[in-house]
Formats: C-alpha cells, sequence, structure tokens
C-alpha cells in the first residue's frame, strides 16, 4: 500500500472528513483491521484565508509547496491538497514535486464523464466560481459546461462557507439556501451540481436533494484510495 500524504487544515473540518472517508473506503476495500497509510500536514487557515482574500496568491502558492515538500520528503508516495479553492495554485505545487499531486478537480471531471452529464454546476468558494482554474480544467480535460449562481447567489454561498462551514457551524436556514440555488442551477440547465469546496458536504447532501451532487471531498479521497491500491 502506497502512503498518501494530505495537504490539510483548509479547513480542519472537511480535512477530518478526508481522514475518515480514506480509512473507511481502505477498510471496505481490504476488510479485517486494515486502515490506509496517511501523512498528514495540517496547517493554520486563518494564514491562508487572509492570503486567499488578499489575493497574495504568489505567497500561497510559494508556502503550500513548502508545505507539500515536507509531506513528500517524509515519505509521501502522493499528494492530496485537501481543499478546491487551493488548487489555484496547483500547477505551482506541482512544479516542485517528484511525487503526484491528484488534482480534485480531475477526480471531479472523471466521475461526471462517467455518469454522462456535460452541463454541470458549480458551488464553492467565490475564488473557485469567479475565477477560471476550475472552470477551465472541467471544460478542457473533460468537455464540461460550467454554470455558476448569480453573483448575489455566490457571495451568499462564499460566506456560508467561511462564517459557518469551517467554523464547525451547521444551519438549516443556510441549508435551504443552498437548496434553493441548487434547484436554480438545475432551472438553468445545470444536470448535477458539483459541491465544489470541500465544507459543502457538511451542510448539504444528496438525502436532501433529487438533483445529482457530486462531492468533491469523497471523490478525492477515493481517487486517493485507488492510488494507493494500485499495486496492493
Amino acid at each position: 500500500m502506497k502512503t498518501i500524504g494530505l495537504l490539510g487544515g483548509m479547513s480542519w473540518e472537511s480535512t477530518a472528513s478526508y481522514y475518515a472517508l480514506i480509512n473507511e473506503t481502505v477498510k471496505q476495500r481490504l476488510g479485517g483491521l486494515h486502515s490506509a497509510r496517511l501523512l498528514l500536514n495540517s496547517i493554520d487557515f486563518a494564514e491562508i484565508s487572509d492570503l486567499q482574500h488578499a489575493g497574495d496568491w504568489t505567497e500561497l502558492g510559494a508556502r503550500l509547496t513548502r508545505e507539500a515538500l515536507r509531506l513528500e520528503s517524509a515519505g509521501a508516495d502522493c499528494l492530496l491538497l485537501c481543499t478546491n479553492t487551493m488548487h489555484r495554485v496547483a500547477e505551482t505545487i506541482e512544479a516542485g514535486l517528484s511525487v503526484p499531486l491528484l488534482h480534485i478537480a480531475d477526480a471531479a471531471g472523471a466521475a461526471l464523464s462517467a455518469a454522462g452529464v456535460s452541463r454541470v454546476g458549480l458551488l464553492g468558494t467565490r475564488f473557485t466560481m469567479q475565477e477560471s482554474f476550475y472552470r477551465d480544467r472541467l471544460r478542457q480535460r473533460f468537455g464540461l459546461d460550467v454554470l455558476v449562481p448569480p453573483e448575489a447567489e455566490q457571495e451568499r454561498v462564499h460566506r456560508v462557507i467561511y462564517d459557518e462551514l469551517c467554523l464547525g457551524r451547521i444551519d438549516d436556514g443556510s441549508r435551504q439556501d443552498y437548496l434553493h440555488i441548487i434547484d436554480g442551477l438545475q432551472r438553468a440547465g445545470a444536470e448535477a451540481v458539483i459541491l465544489g469546496c470541500t465544507e459543502i458536504a457538511l451542510l448539504v447532501n444528496q438525502q436532501h436533494t433529487s438533483v445529482p451532487l457530486y462531492d468533491t471531498t469523497r471523490l478525492h479521497a477515493l481517487e486517493a484510495v485507488g492510488f494507493a491500491l494500485a499495486d496492493a
């Protein structure tokens, strides 16, 4: 079994989901007392959030590359960046590594393509929804047409992530707002919706809506297990 490196803490709430999902999946596939070989580098999200909102992506790329290299040096055979938003600097991180960085958008894109989806809605932080790094990868690699909510709804999604979910707060009113936004994406033509922030599944999951949801945290974790067990 290969060792999975998790670069987490962005936020730690969703990094805990990664840890549980990866270990549960390894147990399901191997049985008995098996669990995953994991290395976790969990960083202070307050510092990352400040740099995000200041728009200092150059410093973010440099900082996360340094942290990723610590995992590689410790023996990680692959790396998971446990956040959608920070894939904004994935190419910078990849350039500094000699082990694979398993890209979260690729995990989502592969699942959507396998299901025959061609038009998909995207929820995430404002950075993920407004900037092109995520949508372009899905379009260029998987031929997906990606829809995002109107600007006011994007702001609501963003604020719930940072002011509630990253702090462990689950609010039913916020869930209803998200479901309304998901319904709007479906009315606009989305065949499914990507939960493109690793905290969103803490609030909304498939039991809450008939619209097909693609949880990037789960899909990313499954991809990591597939990599780790490929030669097992």
